[in-house]
């Protein structure tokens, strides 16, 4: 069983954190979630989800199922499995990602257990996969998300494609969601594929 390490933080898009959490653990993936402050805030804010961090219950999340292969850090956890080099996980994807947590990521800080595990995957080279949703850019932030990607980070920006032909937002979600799963070899079919 493959872990993935998935860090939601406060961007706007929940949907795609929510939508990314049922398709792993569907896909038999164990999952180590961490959650910021502001990333609970907009979890709430879009999807009316109440997550209490310092008492945190998976069904707050609304998932009806798998939820024994998904493992809950505290974001101030630094003693956390996650923290660790010697912790072997598949990849971890932080999404959404905030351009605050981009920056920390970017500049290695680690004052959280999120910065924490990012700068772990980015030492170790593993896999780092940081899904911002903002718009527009400003030459900072383009400086951050350049500054990861020469360190080895996948960059993957919440932008769906319409190829595919979506008929609702879900369409939208999961073209990103799908995305997210490539780049870490979980193989879905969430939406038709170019050429297909």
């Amino acid at each position: 069983m493959n872990d993935v390490v998935l860090g939601i933080t406060g961007a706007s898009g929940a949907a795609y954190a929510k939508r990314l959490l049922e398709v792993l653990l569907g896909a038999n993936v164990r999952i180590h979630l961490t959650i910021s402050p502001a990333g609970a805030q907009v979890l709430w804010t879009e999807l009316g989800v109440r997550c209490e961090l310092d008492n945190f219950e998976l069904r707050s999340l609304g998932l009806a199922e798998n939820t024994e292969r998904l493992i809950y850090h505290h974001y101030q956890d630094f003693s956390a499995s996650i923290a660790s080099g010697s912790f072997v996980a598949a990849g971890m994807v932080i999404c959404p990602c905030s351009m605050g947590t981009l920056a920390g990521v970017a500049n290695g800080l680690s004052t959280n257990l999120i910065l924490r595990a990012a700068d772990v995957h980015l030492k170790e080279r593993r896999k780092l996969i940081v899904v911002p949703r903002e718009t527009p850019l400003g030459s900072i932030q383009l400086e951050n998300m350049k500054r990861l990607a020469d360190a080895g980070a996948v960059v993957l920006p919440a932008m769906p494609g319409f190829y595919h032909q979506p008929k609702s937002i879900d369409d939208l979600v999961d073209f990103v969601v799908a995305r997210i799963c490539d780049q870490l070899g979980v193989p879905v079919e969430l939406m038709r594929r170019w050429g297909t």
